[in-house]
C-alpha cells in the first residue's frame, strides 16, 4: 500500500529542510522526483545525489515562488509531465512585530506561502482531474491552528493553507485527487533557527513539546509517504500534525 513505483512527484522547497527529507522519503517509496527550489541546481545538487542513489530519477528546477510569472511558467513546464503526486512545500518566513510589519514582507510571504501554493495546485490538480487521480500534499504548520507572535503573514497563510487544503479536498475527491496537508511542529530548521538561538525561547518551546526534543526532518518522512500513497485513498482534507505532541499539550 505504501509503494510508490511508476509514480513521479513533485516537491517544492526540496533543496534542503523539511522538503529534502520529504523528496528522499518518496523516492525511498519508489518515486521519481521533480525537485523545485528557488536556488536549486540544474544538476548536481545534494538533494539528486540523494535521490539518484535510492535507483530514482530525478529532474531540477529553480523556480523563485516570489515571481507569480515564474510560477506560471513552472506550471506550464510541468503540463507534459503525468504528475502522480504533488508536495507543496516551499514557503518562507519573515519576523517582525505586527504593529511594526513592513507590508512588503507580508505581501512575499502571502506570496510564497499561499498564492503560489494554489497556482501550482491548480496547474497541476487539472491534469490530476483529468486523469482521475492524485494526492496532492500541502505545508500546513502549528500556526495553521494558532496565532504565533512575531510572524503575522506566516500566520495568515498557514492559516490560509489550512482553508485551501479542505476547499480542495471538498471539489477534488470524488474526482479521485487526495488533498490534505502536514502541520510539521518545532523542526530544526533554518526557520526556526532564530527561536533556538534565543535561549529562553528555546526552553519555554521544549518545556512544552510532549516528546522532549525539537523535530528533525526525517520525522515528516513517513507522513509524506502516507498522504501520498494507497494507503491514505480514502483520507481527505485532514490538516496532520506531526508536532511530538504539542497540540495535544
Amino acid at each position: 500500500m505504501f509503494d510508490l513505483s511508476g509514480r513521479t512527484a513533485v516537491v517544492t522547497g526540496a533543496k534542503r529542510g523539511i522538503g529534502f527529507a520529504m523528496a528522499t522519503a518518496l523516492a525511498e517509496a519508489g518515486a521519481d522526483i521533480i525537485g523545485v527550489s528557488a536556488t536549486l541546481e540544474p544538476s548536481g545538487s545534494t538533494i539528486e545525489k540523494a535521490v539518484i542513489a535510492t535507483g530514482r530519477s530525478f529532474r531540477g528546477i529553480a523556480c523563485d515562488f516570489a515571481d507569480p510569472a515564474a510560477v506560471t511558467d513552472l506550471v506550464a513546464q510541468l503540463s507534459g509531465q503525468d504528475v502522480d503526486i504533488l508536495v507543496n512545500n516551499a514557503g518562507t518566513i519573515e519576523r517582525a512585530p505586527a504593529a511594526d510589519h513592513p507590508i512588503e514582507l507580508w505581501d512575499r510571504v502571502l506570496q510564497v506561502n499561499l498564492s503560489s501554493q494554489f497556482i501550482l495546485a491548480q496547474g497541476i490538480g487539472r491534469s490530476m482531474l483529468d486523469r482521475g487521480h492524485g494526492k496532492i500534499i500541502f505545508t500546513a504548520s502549528l500556526l495553521s491552528f494558532q496565532g504565533g507572535i512575531n510572524v503575522p503573514g506566516y500566520t495568515a497563510a498557514k492559516s490560509g493553507i489550512a482553508g485551501l487544503t479542505k476547499a480542495l479536498a471538498n471539489e477534488w475527491a470524488s474526482r479521485g485527487v487526495n488533498v490534505n496537508a502536514i502541520a510539521p511542529g518545532y523542526i530544526a530548521t533554518d526557520n526556526t533557527q532564530a527561536l533556538r538561538d534565543d535561549p529562553d525561547r528555546s526552553r519555554a518551546i521544549l518545556d512544552r513539546i510532549p516528546a522532549g526534543r525539537w523535530g528533525t526532518s526525517d520525522d515528516l518522512a513517513g507522513a509524506t509517504v502516507f498522504l501520498a500513497s494507497s494507503a491514505s485513498d480514502y483520507v481527505s482534507g485532514i490538516v496532520l500534525p506531526v508536532d511530538g505532541g504539542w497540540l495535544g499539550r
